[in-house]
């Protein structure tokens, strides 16, 4: 049967994350405020939720230790690095209408332009999106989402958020993550039985693709580092910020124009 409800079905685990998260919101303890060195430590790390996070962590280090890593690995073992590059270019293409509806939202309307020519060539040229030829003509590939639009829309991130499955997050990206799922166009292009035949295996060969890139950088953390989970939080805070800082100028920080009578 069809599904009924595809918006519904994408969205709940983002959505039901950030419900428990806020039911469990009350846990936590914030320091002393005469402690300045214990209050800065706690609004750096942002992590309120941090007992209920370290318990999201542990279970996703367990599930990644005993499927997501080892299917990593063999897919790195089985698929030549070139085929690989061609998925992941594939999967990047089809990332494209959701990076337009986010530079739409921002107000960035020459990047939205730059979007649009870069899906229409790697389409075109690129066969299907198989190989970036748009960046031979100088479209190099920006990714955006709700999490950003929102950052430019002036809204806090919130606290840090370890979402099941999914990683490192916050309330901010966890909202933004279901927002995205729900305006992918494809699943909506391809209805019916034949659209869950496509969505799954392309998440599903995304989720293995990323965790294949990700696997020198995954090993050396919980080879080295005493605290894996702090370090992923602080690694995760330091890329959104560069993101965010890169692609998505808040309104209020841009020119404005002013119309002069004359």
């Amino acid at each position: 049967m069809p599904e009924r409800n595809p918006l519904r079905r994408r969205c709940l685990p983002a959505m039901l994350a950030l419900v428990l998260a806020a039911a469990l919101g009350a846990c936590a303890t914030r320091p002393d405020p005469a402690d300045a060195e214990a209050t800065a430590e706690y609004w750096e790390k942002n992590d309120p939720l941090e007992p209920m996070n370290r318990g999201v962590f542990f279970v996703n280090q367990a599930f990644d230790t005993m499927f997501l890593g080892p299917a990593a690995e063999f897919y790195r073992y089985l698929i030549p690095a070139p085929i690989r590059q061609v998925l992941r270019n594939g999967l990047a293409n089809l990332r494209e209408p959701v990076t337009l509806l986010n530079d739409l939202l921002q107000g960035q309307t020459g990047r939205a332009a730059d979007t649009t020519a870069r899906f229409f060539i790697n389409s075109t040229v690129g066969l299907a999106g198989a190989f970036n030829a748009a960046e031979d003509f100088g479209f190099s590939r920006k990714f955006s989402g709700f999490g950003d639009t929102m950052a430019v829309w002036g809204i806090d991130s919130g606290p840090y958020l370890m979402l099941p499955l999914v990683g490192p997050s916050s309330f901010r990206d966890g909202i933004g993550l279901g927002v995205d799922l729900a305006s992918d166009p494809w699943p909506w292009i391809v209805r019916g039985n034949d659209a869950g035949y496509i969505a799954w295996p392309r998440r599903a060969l995304g989720v293995i693709d990323l965790r294949e890139n990700l696997i020198e950088t995954i090993n050396e953390v919980n080879r080295t580092s005493l605290d894996p989970y702090a370090t992923f939080r602080s690694a995760y805070w330091q890329l959104r910020r560069r993101e965010i800082e890169g692609t998505a100028t808040p309104f209020s920080a841009r020119p404005v124009t002013r119309i002069e009578n004359r």
